[in-house]
């Protein structure tokens, strides 16, 4: 079949202006986007990198959080650190900017001052150091059983749709693994960057998907109170048991069991999905019973396997050592 092409020609005719017609306003300026300071190197994290973390005495623990631009948040715990020593109940904060690699946080008398590495603080004419310390979760680097599923070693990412190999051995977040899955358990690491300025879900955010239906949630919420959209909980469904959330730019572990849901013949529910979830060695998610899908996830409609998905919010969450076994 021969094609007929034809031009089409438009003429513009100049418009002139008339003396009585309104002045044009001014187009609108575009808002210069707002630049987060993001660091995913602790080299060239800057002077509050070295004095945010945690920190650990005789039966108490401090959180130091950088909120950016030398100021600090300080958490205090009685009995020691979450998952080491803290039994819940009452915590104390103070906020206070730093001076010459120095902080001292007073209020509720107390007096914490932060220096060379200790953290001193003083109640009642009491004094109690804690020390610096860098915990690792005691399932970092745990080997993958026999029959395991490796879905990312650090040497490809074939086995992710999307999936892109950063810092020569890490997995981007924003894939998909190309395998689904029913029941399962999954052990898997990651890394959220250091953003002092940002705060809530603009903060080291992303997420594990199980089945492409339910978040187990990432975020940087070193500090924080621990909510279903914060480090360890599901989204929308259940706030973890303590916020076992380490420091940015420290590798952290997840350790799930997952059932999925269950559905008669006729294809009707039977069983909610049940979801287990141990962060950095601490159960923080136990036999959750997750009623429906999560939110900007699959729909949750029929006994059909599902992938793992590694949520893309903008920030540069990273991973390793993911493997997977199918429970028969």
């Amino acid at each position: 079949m021969r094609l007929q092409m034809f031009a089409l020609v438009v003429f513009v005719l100049p418009v002139t202006a008339r003396a009585d017609d309104p002045p044009k306003a001014p187009a609108p300026q575009k808002k210069a986007r707002r630049v987060i300071e993001t660091y995913t190197d602790p080299a060239k994290a800057g002077p509050d990198f070295a004095l945010q973390g945690e920190y650990r005495g005789e039966k108490a623990g401090g959180q130091i959080i950088a909120d950016g631009e030398g100021q600090f948040t300080l958490r205090l715990f009685t009995g020691g650190l979450p998952g080491d020593g803290w039994a819940g109940g009452s915590t104390f904060r103070f906020k206070a900017r730093a001076h010459d690699n120095k902080i001292k946080f007073l209020g509720n008398g107390f007096e914490a001052v932060l220096d060379s590495g200790k953290l001193t603080v003083t109640r009642d004419g009491t004094a109690t150091v804690l020390d610096r310390v860098e915990r690792k979760s005691p399932t970092a680097g745990l080997e993958p059983p026999s029959g395991a599923r490796v879905l990312f070693d650090g040497k490809s990412a074939d086995l992710w749709k999307k999936g892109k190999v950063v810092e020569d051995n890490l997995l981007l977040s924003g894939c998909t693994s190309v395998e689904e899955f029913k029941d399962f358990t999954l052990h898997l690491e990651f890394r959220t960057p250091f953003m002092p300025k940002a705060t809530g879900q603009g903060r080291g955010n992303s997420g594990v998907y199980l089945q492409g239906r339910y978040e187990v949630q990432i975020l940087d919420s070193f500090g924080l109170d621990g909510k279903d959209n914060e480090c360890g909980g599901i989204y929308q469904c259940g706030a973890p048991k303590v916020n076992m959330c380490f420091p940015p730019l420290s590798w952290q572990t997840y350790d799930i069991d997952f059932t999925a849901a269950r559905y008669d013949e006729s294809g009707k529910k039977t069983a909610n999905a049940v979801v287990n979830v141990k962060h950095n060695g601490v159960l923080v998610q136990d036999r959750l019973s997750v009623k429906g899908c999560t939110g900007g996830s699959q729909r949750e409609e029929a006994p059909t396997p599902g992938p793992i998905y590694l949520q893309d919010h903008g920030n540069p969450v990273v991973f390793r050592n993911i493997w997977l076994v199918e429970k028969k």
